[in-house]
């Protein structure tokens, strides 16, 4: 059982109450994940920019989700894959491509898959990635600037998905309906 806090403005330290307030104003409520971060407003301000810079790369709506989902799905975070079935949905990302990226399926658009193949590599391998999936990658129609914005968003993940994990932090009402849990 977890004892971390749900912070709200009151009860969040000085520094984090602006931070809460950018994410009440970017979210239009306080997400449980960035409840548990004021606690450490250092994490909570470094994770509103890694996520500000994730929406600013160059990947589609379409490959951002698989970027995020692919990383969720990988740390098996309760937390997240349903708050990204959200906000997929928001972004109009299928339901198709959806529902394969929760159920860690073979995607059906290659370029794609090839996509979730290499992020899941550099995640697993902690940078560390074959060359022929690197070519893979490359062969897709990928480059250089793409395969490090994958570092980018893994260092988003890995702040939301490893505090979950320690938090336990609770879905958010809105996310509910898309719950997930590992195979």
């Amino acid at each position: 059982m977890s004892d971390f806090t749900l912070h709200t403005k009151d009860t969040a330290p000085e520094a984090a109450k602006p931070l809460i307030d950018n994410s009440v104003s970017a979210f239009g409520m306080l997400p449980n994940l960035h409840a548990v971060m004021a606690e450490a407003p250092t994490l909570l301000e470094g994770y509103q920019v890694l996520h500000k810079l994730a929406q600013e790369t160059s990947f589609s709506a379409d490959e951002l989700t698989v970027v995020w989902q692919s990383i969720n799905v990988e740390h098996a975070c309760h937390y997240c894959v349903p708050a990204h079935t959200g906000i997929a949905k928001s972004m109009n990302v299928s339901d198709t491509l959806i529902e394969e990226l929760r159920n860690d399926e073979v995607l059906l658009d290659s370029k794609l898959n090839t996509l979730k193949e290499t992020v899941l590599a550099v995640t697993r391998g902690r940078g560390n990635v074959e060359e022929t999936q690197l070519k893979a990658f490359y062969d897709a129609g990928y480059a250089h600037k793409q395969l490090l914005e994958i570092i980018l968003v893994l260092a988003q993940k890995v702040m939301s998905n490893y505090t979950n994990h320690l938090a336990e932090t609770p879905v958010d009402e809105p996310f509910k309906k898309f719950e997930w849990s590992p195979k």
